[in-house]
């Protein structure tokens, strides 16, 4: 009889280790249980961790993430106020508040991002539309930015940066507040949104360069004129102090011929003064100088003997009263 017995009790132990199996399951810290029965859930979800029991074969787990989630969104051309294009691209982070909620409406993680691609898009293309270019680019409207000190005396508007009433941060929160509205009849609590990239469309990004190469050559023109100008300016200077400091050297210089002139006369004077015999001298010595001076090898000199200049060569003899010539 008890060997009858042994294979019902291993049967026996063999279905209530089966049952147990079916009908325990764990729970981790990083995620939360659905007990769903014939595909509709049963009870509150289940988030505290360690072992859990449910009714086998009817009750099924579903395991919910519990941690923070992220979403990255795909990059998509969208026009701003100003009809500029631009193409945007957004992330963000999320995480399953309510898990029965998002099982009844979404199911699991990838209808759960195919919506937030459908509700963060509309939302960031909607407020991206609503807002000027320089809104979406600029941080806040109370940042101080960095102004090229070449561009400070720019003309026209060249190099300033136009003002602003709200500032991407703002914008990002506006984007965040109206999809998170959305999300939470999803059984998602969103976090936090932001603008990872934004980036001009292609045809804008070339009249953006084009301005900006238009821009560099105006201040290059600005600077070229005035460099022309501080050129004249300089040249009109030195044209004047030359002409200052010529005038100042004619002026020397008439000073220092009068002077001479002046000596010079004294010196004739004084010689004119002189003996008979030095005046003798100094006439021969003149005369001597002007010989020099009129008379080369190719010169022909006619002069009548009654001349002040021939009369010391009508005698080659050397006359009482005059001095032997050198």
């Amino acid at each position: 009889m008890k060997r009858a017995f042994l294979p019902l009790a291993f049967l026996l132990l063999f279905l209530a280790a089966f049952l147990g199996l079916s009908s325990a399951y764990t729970v981790s810290e990083t995620e939360q249980i659905i007990i769903t029965q014939f595909g509709k859930p049963v009870g509150d979800p289940i988030s505290e961790a360690g072992l859990h029991f449910k009714t086998p074969f009817i009750q099924e787990v579903t395991r919910i993430e519990k941690r923070i989630l992220e979403w990255d969104g795909r990059p998509n051309e969208m026009p701003t106020k100003d009809k500029t294009y631009i193409v945007v691209d957004t992330f963000g982070r999320w995480r399953i508040s309510d898990a029965k909620q998002f099982f009844l409406r979404l199911r699991d993680e990838r209808s759960a991002q195919s919506r937030l691609d459908d509700i963060l898009g509309s939302e960031t293309r909607n407020a991206i539309a609503k807002h000027e270019l320089i809104e979406v680019i600029r941080t806040t409207k109370d940042r101080e930015p960095d102004v090229d000190a070449t561009l400070v005396d720019a003309p026209g508007n060249i190099g300033m940066l136009y003002p602003i009433t709200l500032g991407r941060a703002v914008i990002e929160r506006e984007i965040f507040e109206k999809a998170a509205s959305k999300l939470n009849d999803f059984g998602i609590e969103l976090l936090d949104v932001r603008f990872k990239r934004i980036n001009y469309n292609e045809s804008v990004r070339r009249r953006i360069f084009e301005r900006m190469i238009s821009e560099r050559q105006q201040i290059a023109e600005r600077f070229r004129s005035e460099g022309a100008g501080e050129a004249a300016k300089i040249m009109g200077r030195s044209e004047r102090d030359l002409l200052r400091i010529e005038s100042e050297a004619y002026k020397t210089v008439q000073q220092i011929h009068g002077v001479a002139d002046a000596k010079a006369t004294e010196i004739y004077a004084s010689a004119y003064n002189q003996s008979d015999e030095s005046v003798d001298f100094y006439e021969f010595i003149m005369t001597m100088e002007s010989y020099q001076e009129m008379l080369d090898q190719d010169s022909t000199l006619i002069l009548t003997t009654g001349s002040d200049i021939f009369r010391f060569l009508k005698n080659v003899n050397r006359p009482n009263n005059a001095p032997a010539a050198r």
